[in-house]
Order: structure tokens, then sequence, then C-alpha cells
């Protein structure tokens, strides 16, 4: 199978295999952004990027061409139980996440990577960084959950429980993340995304993830060497006051700053891509300037 004219690429680990898409191994015009050389492609400086709980490594098909036009190799993944990725697992919680990331970095053996993640796997990131530090030259959260969070009212509980339990619950729920503008091909992903949920073990993933917390990641935190940069959208339904977590979750880190997105939901890389590389760019050509 293909990902936006990508060959999709299988981890085996214990449990299952992860899907992932690699542009060192794609078209030379992938995306329309010029590769040059395909050899010179695989030692580009790597940037891996991870999707939420709920979702796929689609969720970056509009910031991965911009980051290859700038220099990079990027490899996006599916999460456990997600995407292309195997469904069936025992464990769906944050130390599991944080291990089959560190299994791809490893498997990719591309030297330190610089980590894009997105809402869930932000106390993943954290965890994984902590554990095996000269994996990493940096990292990106963008949307982050990396904090335990108070438990949901009586009422929200009712309604978590409608958005785990039924794919057209859950794509109900994940259209209001884009509260500015949705991306031109939302209509086609959107499909693509209920379809995928509506498989075998898909919306046992997402409630496995959902049942997890991330205080594992929140205490790996403070052990973070690598420089964080946390990118918020200042209309991120998901919390209450997004400046102040985005806040939070950078205090957690000893060299964390935050940047806001305006306007921009739980999804900038999808809903604005554009600015999100705008962003993110410069961090990663010098993290430690930003």
């Amino acid at each position: 199978m293909t990902a936006g004219m990508l060959t999709t690429q299988f981890l085996e680990i214990d449990g299952g295999r992860i899907a992932y898409d690699d542009t060192a191994f794609g078209d030379t015009a992938f995306d329309g952004a010029a590769f040059g050389d395909t050899a010179d492609a695989a030692d580009r400086p790597l940037v891996v990027c991870t999707p939420g709980l709920g979702d796929t490594r689609a969720s970056y098909r509009h910031l991965r061409p911009l980051l290859v036009a700038a220099g990079y190799r990027v490899v996006t993944m599916d999460l456990r139980g997600e995407g292309e990725s195997t469904s069936g697992w025992s464990d769906y919680s944050t130390p599991a996440v944080a291990a089959v990331l560190l299994a791809l970095v490893r498997h990719l053996d591309a030297g330190p990577v610089l980590l894009i993640s997105n809402s869930y796997t932000g106390g993943s990131s954290f965890l994984a960084a902590a554990e095996a530090p000269e994996l990493f030259t940096a990292l990106v959260l963008t949307a982050p959950f990396a904090r335990l969070q108070p438990p949901l009212p009586p009422l929200m509980r009712v309604a978590e429980f409608a958005v785990t339990h039924v794919a057209a619950g859950w794509i109900t729920y994940w259209t209001t993340l884009f509260p500015s503008r949705k991306p031109g091909d939302f209509a086609e992903v959107r499909k693509a995304l209920t379809a995928n949920l509506r498989e075998p073990g898909r919306m046992a993933a997402l409630r496995g993830m959902a049942a997890s917390n991330q205080s594992p990641g929140e205490a790996a935190a403070p052990r973070v060497t690598c420089p964080v940069l946390v990118v918020t959208g200042s209309k991120d339904p998901d919390f209450k006051d997004p400046a102040a977590e985005g806040a939070l979750v950078a205090g957690l880190v000893p060299n964390g700053r935050m940047r806001i997105i305006e306007g921009a939901g739980h999804y900038p890389a999808a809903e604005f891509p554009q600015e999100t590389a705008d962003v993110v760019l410069p961090f990663l050509k010098d993290p430690k300037s930003v």
C-alpha cells in the first residue's frame, strides 16, 4: 500500500508490526517537493513524526512536503492499533508507545533524530527521550497531552464513552478539533479514517490509549536533556486554556519553550501546515536558538 506516493514499510516487533513511511524510499518527486538523488535523501537530517490517538500518520500529509523541501528526511508512523499497524496489542499505555517509538528510531539507525509528536504521544516523547537521550536531537510537541489531567466530570465521562466506543462518535468529535479551517482533502481523509476505525480492534486501541494516563511521561520530563518546543493552537478545543496548558508542559522540561499558532485547533500540522512549518523549521535547524 502507499501513503502519499510512499510505499508503506513495516517494523516487526514483539506483539505485532508497526507501519511507517520514509521519504528516503519514495518517489523522487514526492508530494511535489524535489528530492534530488534518492541516495542523498537517506543522508538528510531525520525527522520522525508520531500522530495522536484515534488518528493515523496521514495527519502529517501537508506538513511532510514542507519538511522535505527544507532538506529533511521524514518518517511518519502509525501507532499500535492505528492506521496500517496491526491491532490486538495487549498494551496501549504511554510507556508502550514510547517503547515502539524507540524501536523504530533504533531500526532506522540514522543517528539522533528530530521528533515531532501530537496529542497523546507528547508524554511518550518525554519518556523515550529520557530513556535514550542519545537518540534525540530535539522534540516538538504539538497540542500535547504530557501531564496527568484531572478526572472528567460525570457528564463528560458519558460523552467520552460514546466517543471511544463507536467510530462515528469519535469522528464526530475529531471533526470539531479543526475549528478554523479544514484541509481541502478533509472529506476524503475523514472517510478513510472512519473506514480504518471500523476495522476490528481499532476502537479498542483508541479506548486503551484513552484509558491510560500521562503520569509516566510527566515523571520522565525533568530527565529530558534535549531542547523541547511545545506548539499550541490558540483555539484547541481539547484544553480549557491552550496557552496555559502549553506553558505548563514546556515548563516540565529543563530546556522547554512554547509557541502559539493563532486560530489552530488540535491538529496544527494538518489545519495550518505552513504556519506550523514556519514555527517548527527554525527550531529544527537550530534548537538552541529559538
